[in-house]
C-alpha cells in the first residue's frame, strides 16, 4: 500500500495494512519514501516526475496513483507510482490544481480542478475528461480572485456526500463555496458564514463532514474554522483572529474518532511572512468539534520560519498515522494521534502550495 502526502489532494486513505511506500509532492516532482514495515525507519529512495510541480496526489480504489501538476499535466501510474503516463490531453485548463475521487459501486468517478477555475471528470481512470462548465457561470464568478499575480483563482478542494451520489462541494480559492445535486451540471452558492469585514472575500480553503452525519460540515477558510449542520445553509464561527493558527489550510479527521480533528497552518497570512521572516507553521488538535483547542506539536520545529503545507492520514486495522510536510522539504509522521511527530524525511524539495516556498524563502533577514 502507498500512502500520499500533498497539498491539494486527496487527505484520508484507507488500507488493509500499513504502508511500505509514501509519495511526498514537491516543487520538483514527487519524492518517495520506503520502509520495511510499521516502526522501521523512512528512507528516501527516489523522485518522480522531476519536471513539475506536485499540487495533488490523489490514490483510487483498483490501485491507480494520481499525480496533478501546478505547471500544467496531469499524470497516471498503475505501477505503484515506478512509471507514470501522461494523461488528461482534454483538460483544456494550463494548471492542474486539485484531484477527488467519489467510488461509486460501478467505478470511481475522477474530478480535476484547476487554475483557471475549471472542473473535468472522468468516468473511465482518467483515459478520457469532460468538462463541467457550469462552474464557471456561476453568478459572481467575476470576483473570483487570488491574490499573487496572475490573480487567476482556482478549483481547490472537494467533499462528497456519500448519500447521494450527484451532490458535492467544490471550494474556489478565493471567490466561493459551491454546492451541486445535479452531478456538476448545475450549482449554488453558500454564503451565509460571509460577512463585508472579513480580512479576505471567501477565501474557502477545505471542507469535511462527519461520517455518521454528512450535513454537519467543518469549512476551513482563510481567517478561521466554521461548522455546518444543516449541510452548508448556515455557519457558526469556530475561530477567530486570536486563534494561534491565523491562516488554516489543512483540516484531517481522525479515521478512529470523528470529533478528535487536526488542523495545520500558519500563525499569520503570507502577506506577513516578509515582514515576520517567518511562517510559523504549527499544528492543532480538537476533541470536541473545534470548540477547544490544544497544540500538537512535540517534535515539530518550534518558531519555525517554513509552513506546513501538506497533510494526510493513513488508516490500518489497529491504527493509523498522521503525515506533514514544509516548505523546508522536511517530513514527519505521527501514530498517537498527533501527540508526538517524528522527522521520516529532510532535505527533499519544498512541499508548497504555489509559491509559497519562494514568499518565505525572500523573507530571509
Amino acid at each position: 500500500m502507498t500512502a500520499i502526502l500533498s497539498t491539494n489532494g486527496v487527505g484520508t486513505l484507507f488500507s488493509s495494512e500499513p504502508p511500505r511506500k509514501l509519495l511526498v509532492a514537491t516543487t520538483e516532482g514527487a519524492a518517495v519514501l520506503e520502509r520495511k514495515g510499521l516502526g522501521d525507519p523512512w528512507m528516501h529512495t527516489g523522485q518522480v516526475l522531476t519536471d513539475r510541480h506536485i499540487s495533488a496526489l490523489m490514490v483510487v480504489g483498483n490501485g491507480s496513483i494520481f499525480a496533478a501538476a501546478h505547471n500544467g499535466g496531469l499524470f497516471r501510474s498503475d505501477d505503484d507510482g515506478m512509471t507514470w503516463e501522461s494523461i488528461g490531453d482534454d483538460i483544456t485548463m494550463p494548471q492542474v490544481y486539485s484531484l477527488g475521487v467519489r467510488e461509486l459501486e460501478d467505478g470511481a468517478v475522477l474530478y480535476a480542478g484547476t487554475e483557471p477555475v475549471g472542473l473535468f471528470e472522468s468516468r473511465d481512470n482518467g483515459a478520457t475528461w469532460a468538462e463541467l462548465p457550469a462552474i464557471k457561470s456561476v453568478p459572481g464568478h467575476e470576483r473570483w480572485s487570488f491574490p499573487p499575480p496572475p490573480h487567476d483563482a482556482h478549483t481547490k478542494s472537494f467533499l462528497f456526500d456519500l448519500r447521494h451520489p450527484d451532490t458535492f462541494y467544490v471550494t474556489i480559492e478565493q471567490g466561493a463555496l459551491l454546492k451541486t445535486e445535479d452531478g456538476g451540471q448545475s450549482w449554488r452558492e453558500l454564503d451565509e458564514f460571509s460577512r463585508p469585514d472579513d480580512e479576505w472575500y471567501k477565501d474557502v480553503h477545505r471542507l469535511i463532514s462527519l461520517p455518521s452525519d454528512p450535513d454537519e460540515i467543518y469549512m476551513l477558510t482563510g481567517i478561521g474554522l466554521y461548522c455546518s449542520q444543516d449541510a452548508g445553509e448556515t455557519w457558526q464561527r469556530r475561530t477567530d483572529q486570536s486563534f494561534r493558527i491565523g491562516y488554516p489550510d489543512q483540516l484531517i479527521l481522525s479515521p478512529q474518532d470523528e470529533r478528535l480533528m487536526f488542523m495545520c497552518g500558519a500563525g499569520g497570512n503570507p502577506t506577513t511572512w516578509r515582514k515576520s521572516h517567518r511562517a510559523d507553521g504549527w499544528v492543532m488538535r480538537t476533541r470536541d468539534g473545534g470548540r477547544s483547542w490544544e497544540e500538537a506539536n512535540k517534535g515539530l520545529p518550534v518558531m519555525a520560519k517554513s509552513n506546513i503545507e501538506a497533510f494526510s492520514a493513513c488508516c490500518y486495522p489497529g491504527g493509523y498515522e498522521l503525515y506533514a510536510g514544509n516548505t523546508d522539504g522536511e517530513i514527519y509522521s505521527s501514530d498517537d494521534d498527533g501527540e508526538t511527530w517524528t522527522r521520516i524525511a529532510e532535505a527533499l524539495r519544498p512541499v508548497s502550495k504555489g509559491t509559497h516556498y519562494r514568499v518565505i524563502a525572500n523573507s530571509a533577514a
